[in-house]
Formats: structure tokens, C-alpha cells, sequence
């Protein structure tokens, strides 16, 4: 859902690529998706939350972490339609903005491993046959929504880039 009136600022504090297998013939690669989306703070017309997002494939060759935060400005009303969780997706419609802005980076990182990248619409509806081997998301009623999805890491990691702004 897109709200015209609601400015959707995303902040990437911490950003891991890891290599995890580097010998892969497999043709169909599946992803598996964990993310967290958690409201940090409100105040009148501006909600910030913090979100992390963990990608692995299946089979075990690369793994993406993604956390950070973002900040959703625009009238109090809007605001709370894009903390709303699609029912469809069974995400909120936020976090449609933050992983399309994770995207990005974990497409020019998987460029740099030279690894599969994950889908641009992952974690959206009509995925076209992209093959999603577990998504499955958790909303937490306190704040804001919450989504997660959690990944297996194999113990042999062959390589590693990584990013962080504090």
C-alpha cells in the first residue's frame, strides 16, 4: 500500500554479507527471510522503528543481515495505515519500504560475493514463482508491528563483507 502523504526514511546501521559456501552447482536457489520490525518511538506525526532482516539461501551459500532503523513522518492517521499489516502478506506495509531499501544493499553485496541476490519482491505478494522456502512473520502489539523470519548458518564461512554505522 502506498500512503502518498507519509515520508518513509530508512537508516542502514548494520550490514553483513557472509559467503557461507563457495562451491554451489545448485540450479534453484530458496530463501529463507527473518525480519523484526519494532516501534522505538512516537511522537505526534513522526514514528521511528527499528527493524533487522536476515537472509539465508537453501541450499547454504550465502547469508544476509540487514538491521537499522526508519522513520515515518506525515499525519498520525497515515502513519498508523503503514504500520497495518497486509493481509495478504502478513507484513506491514512499511516494511514493503525497508526492504526495498535493504534490497539494494544486500543486491550489491551479493554482487561482491559473487553469490545469488535475493529477490526484489521477497517478501511480497505475486512473486512470480520465485521459489521462498520459509517466511514467516511475528507482530509484536506493543508498539508498532513486528515481522520475523529466521535463518540456518552453516559453521564454514568462506567469506565475509561487512558494514556498520553506529
Amino acid at each position: 500500500m502506498y500512503i502518498p502523504n507519509v515520508s518513509v526514511k530508512v537508516e542502514i546501521t548494520s550490514l553483513v554479507g557472509i559467503k557461507l559456501n563457495v562451491e554451489s552447482g545448485a540450479e534453484t536457489v530458496n530463501f529463507d527471510v527473518k525480519a523484526r520490525l519494532e516501534e522505538k518511538e512516537r511522537r505526534s506525526q513522526m514514528v521511528v522503528v527499528v527493524f533487522s532482516l536476515f537472509l539465508t539461501t537453501k541450499p547454504s551459500i550465502v547469508k544476509f543481515e540487514v538491521e537499522g532503523t526508519a522513520t515515518l513522518t506525515g499525519k498520525d492517521t497515515e502513519i498508523n495505515k503503514m504500520l497495518e499489516v497486509d493481509p495478504e502478506t502478513k507484513v506491514p506495509y512499511v516494511f514493503q519500504r525497508v526492504y526495498q531499501y535493504a534490497f539494494t544493499a544486500m543486491y550489491l553485496l551479493s554482487t561482491i560475493l559473487n553469490a545469488p541476490p535475493p529477490p526484489q519482491d521477497l517478501l511480497f505478494s505475486n512473486r512470480g514463482g520465485v521459489p521462498v522456502e520459509d517466511v514467516s512473520v511475528e507482530v509484536a502489539t506493543e508498539a508498532a508491528e513486528a515481522v520475523t523470519v529466521q535463518a540456518d548458518t552453516e559453521s564454514e564461512e568462506k567469506s565475509k563483507v561487512s558494514a556498520s554505522r553506529k
